[in-house]
């Protein structure tokens, strides 16, 4: 562990695994859509369309123009971090000590990260201060999905769903995943059959099966966060939302001074402290919003 010390630059190896399968866990997004490498200077995605049939030709018969519309995506990773003072008992445990220390922050980080990818992805926000972001701009959801069912008084949320799924099927796209916030799970966990059943008793009691009725599912307050409209999301996470890590996952322990800017601790090595500081680099694009749709609550 003493390289940790003395460079202060990455995580253990032996952490770095389980990081990366925490974030996946803990995300909604990340759970309909596996994450792919990004180059640390971004990648550019390419949609192809196909704009019309295929076309009969007749023996000797001429062939006629088809077309093929090309839409280039350019997904950049954006830097977030996290930090942490603790004490400076850290610089002289042990070796299993400091491995704990830093499994713990990991734990924690990752957690960060998996909410933070949701925050920004669907809104647009920087996740610490709830506001949005000019680093992310109009890359989210809310910004770029324009297809959405509105709740209506009397609704029944399945119908709500159908007319969602509808619309992106009506774009030629399919549905391969569907998010839900809690307030709206918790109504679909309600309906009932004429006799009285559960409809979706997969869904009660908070439950989160990951599959209804064969759609991939996932819940998470992420989506409905703050003022958010936002009830549900569907669309084809498989092949039209893109998201992943550049570079490594650097940690650095950081000895002295102030770099959390707090007026009221000051200088760590006055404290008896260290600063643990997490930063990863993260990218994500929704390379066709016309496969989305969105369900919304009424204003």
């Amino acid at each position: 562990m003493a390289d940790i010390l003395s460079k202060g630059s990455l995580f253990p190896e032996e952490l770095i695994p389980d990081f990366i399968k925490k974030t996946t866990g803990a995300s909604a997004l990340a759970k309909l859509c596996s994450a792919t490498p990004i180059p640390f200077n971004g990648v550019k995605e390419f949609t192809f369309s196909l704009d019309k049939e295929v076309d009969i030709v007749a023996e000797n018969g001429a062939k006629t123009k088809g077309g093929l519309t090309v839409d280039p995506i350019t997904i950049v990773p954006i830097k977030i971090e996290y930090g942490a003072r603790i004490s400076d008992e850290f610089l002289y445990a042990s070796e299993d000590a400091q491995l704990d220390y830093m499994s713990a922050f990991a734990d924690g980080f990752a957690k960060k990260v998996a909410k933070g990818l949701d925050l920004m992805a669907f809104h647009g926000v920087n996740p610490r201060t709830g506001t949005a972001s000019s680093v992310i701009g109009t890359n989210h959801f809310d910004s770029k999905v324009t297809q959405a069912v509105t709740i209506a008084s009397g609704d029944k949320p399945d119908e709500n769903i159908e007319a969602a799924i509808a619309l992106v099927q009506g774009a030629d796209r399919d549905v391969t995943g569907m998010v839900l916030a809690p307030a709206f799970k918790s109504a679909l966990a309600k309906q009932t059959t004429a006799d009285g059943a559960k409809l979706y008793p997969q869904l009660a009691w908070g439950a989160n099966p990951g599959e209804v009725n064969g759609l991939r599912v996932e819940s998470t307050s992420n989506l409905s966060s703050g003022s958010s409209l936002d009830r549900a999301l569907v669309g084809d996470f498989v092949n039209c939302f893109k998201w992943g890590y550049a570079k490594e996952i650097p940690i650095e322990v950081i000895r002295y001074g102030n770099p959390d800017n707090d007026t009221q601790l000051g200088d760590l090595k006055g404290h008896n402290q260290v600063y643990l500081r997490g930063e990863a680099y993260i990218g994500w694009g929704i390379l066709d919003p016309s496969a989305f749709a969105h369900i919304k609550a009424g204003e």
